[in-house]
């Protein structure tokens, strides 16, 4: 399929002299490029700031312990006091 992209002037001359470099048309190097950047992710790559949140996981049950001293303690915050 035939299509019209804008692209920074950069990006255009970095990918047209990659493709030269690799000997490759500026066709063929945009077209794996962006199949390799559809591919289908791994679970790591799908959500990669899991690797750091999600390892936080097993805290869920302390946070809503805490939440809920907290709503004990000071009551509930209403909208109109968050200013």
């Amino acid at each position: 399929m035939k299509t019209t992209l804008e692209i920074p002037d950069a990006l255009f001359r970095r990918a047209k002299s990659t493709a030269a470099e690799l000997g490759i048309p500026l066709r063929q190097f945009i077209s794996d490029a962006l199949s390799e950047k559809l591919r289908v992710p791994s679970s790591s790559e799908e959500k990669p700031w899991m690797k750091t949140f999600g390892a936080l996981r097993h805290l869920h049950g302390e946070t809503v312990q805490i939440d809920r001293l907290v709503e004990d303690e000071f009551g509930t915050i209403e909208p109109e006091d968050w200013r």
